[in-house]
């Protein structure tokens, strides 16, 4: 990093930690000035100075938002806070972003904003419908090789990481890891069975990581996915990090079985009382060993998911993601352009579902990978529809992938990837589930959004 980078970001730095002692000594009465000192200090970002803008407004005029914001300041502790302002909101937001775009224009590279990276696809659980399920149980990244790419990511400019497996604490050296890289956040998706108080402890000690917990349900939806006794082992997680005051979110597969139980009133109060702050919702996918299409939303309850996220996000304070409805917030798709995974073997694949890889990360620069053919292809053909509620190349718009791979010698990584390639049974389930979703899709395109979505953020 050049000297003055290292400046940069450490004013940025600076100015953030003056911004969480604001918040510390009395969140309600200071979080204003506290806008006023960053706007103060972006005025000249325009893209940054609104998304400030932007949050301002939400918590100004979003109840619920407000009362998240208030919670998360109050229940956590200091270097819980403290991390998540500098890490987050300064290093990956604030510093990072306009680097990697200055990256951009000097180089004519695309780099994302977040990593999702599997260091092993090893667990204890063997979950039903699981995307790693068909993964190598046998490869692991070694830790030198871990520590290699987060290194070049974050000389990139890219803070942001997500770690999924396999369950990712299976890996003691990861907590090495976190440590080092101490100016990043880290978003580790657990099964939450391996949680102890000396792992909290270590947790709550390091401050970088936001768990995010997997819950199907309550105790009858979960057990049933992920087996007998895992819901109490979660809730006991919970328990843990909730009196230590450390983040953490949930993460939910939803599919056709558990859509009522995963978006009710009594499933999202449960989860706040536990000290859950966010939860992120999947579509259930036909991935993995034996993909199965039946376990896929209808498509009613694929636009009703989108309802009640929305509603969730204006009446609890507690903030919810789902990656398919919210798609015209982002402009489609964002598999390749604001995130890419790399598996347990070092491939490169765009998305956590889409495993399909032309490069491997295994005696191979981070940023070669972004000049692939592979990740330019799909960023070119992105949106891939103009109603952005049909965001997927896999399951909404299903000649994409077929013709992405052809063209640019991308292969899959796992059985079911091959089946979306080379098996026309398969293929053909896929379109029908397609063509059955478009029209439900184009009537709430006009209804929820006037036809309308975020096309600025297409190209990423």
């Amino acid at each position: 990093m050049k000297v003055t980078g290292i400046l940069e970001k450490a004013t940025k730095n600076a100015l953030s930690k003056a911004g969480v002692e604001l918040l510390n000594k009395n969140p309600e009465e200071n979080l204003d000035k506290l806008f006023a000192l960053i706007k103060k200090t972006v005025k000249k970002d325009e893209d940054n100075l609104a998304r400030v803008e932007r949050v301002q407004e939400l918590y100004e005029t979003n109840q619920a938002i407000h009362k998240l914001v208030i919670s998360i300041i109050k229940d956590s502790n200091k270097k819980c806070i403290d991390k998540f302002f500098t890490n987050f909101f300064s290093n990956a937001v604030w510093y990072g972003m306009p680097k990697r775009e200055q990256f951009f224009q000097d180089t004519g590279i695309k780099t994302p904003f977040t990593i999702l990276m599997s260091p092993s696809m090893r667990c204890n659980l063997r979950c039903t419908g699981c995307y790693a399920s068909s993964y190598s149980k046998e490869d692991d990244i070694p830790k030198e090789e871990v520590d290699r790419i987060i290194g070049e990511a974050r000389d990139l400019g890219i803070y942001f990481f997500v770690i999924l497996g396999g369950e990712p604490f299976f890996n003691d050296y990861m907590l090495d890891i976190y440590k080092k890289y101490n100016d990043c956040m880290f978003v580790p998706f657990s099964n939450a069975t391996l949680f102890d108080e000396k792992l909290a402890d270590k947790i709550k000690e390091l401050g970088n990581l936001i768990p995010m917990f997997s819950v199907e349900g309550f105790e009858e939806e979960t057990d049933k996915r992920r087996g007998k006794g895992v819901f109490k082992k979660v809730m006991h997680a919970m328990e843990l990090l909730k009196e230590r005051g450390v983040l953490f979110g949930v993460s939910t597969a939803t599919s056709r079985y558990n859509i009522d139980t995963v978006t009710s009133n009594e499933f999202i109060d449960m989860l706040i009382e536990k000290g859950a702050k966010m939860g992120w919702y999947f579509l259930f996918m036909p991935v993995g060993k034996d993909p199965d299409v039946n376990a896929m939303l209808t498509p009613e309850q694929r636009i009703r998911l989108g309802e009640k996220i929305r509603e969730i996000r204006e009446t609890k304070p507690y903030f919810t993601i789902d990656f398919f409805n919210d798609a015209p917030y982002v402009g489609g798709c964002i598999a390749g352009k604001y995130y890419c995974h790399i598996n347990s073997k070092e491939e490169v694949e765009p998305c956590i579902f889409a495993h399909f890889a032309v490069d491997n990360l295994k005696g191979k620069k981070l940023v070669d990978v972004f000049k692939s053919d592979f990740f330019k292809e799909l960023r070119s053909r992105q949106p891939y529809n103009k109603n952005l509620l049909l965001p997927c190349m896999m399951i909404d718009n299903t000649n994409e992938i077929r013709e992405v791979a052809k063209k640019t010698g991308a292969r899959p990584t796992d059985e079911g990837a091959r089946m979306m390639l080379e098996d026309l049974e398969f293929q053909n389930k896929l379109d029908k589930v397609s063509q059955e979703y478009k029209p439900y899709a184009e009537e709430a395109w006009k209804k929820d959004f006037n036809s309308s979505g975020n096309y600025e953020m297409s190209k990423g």
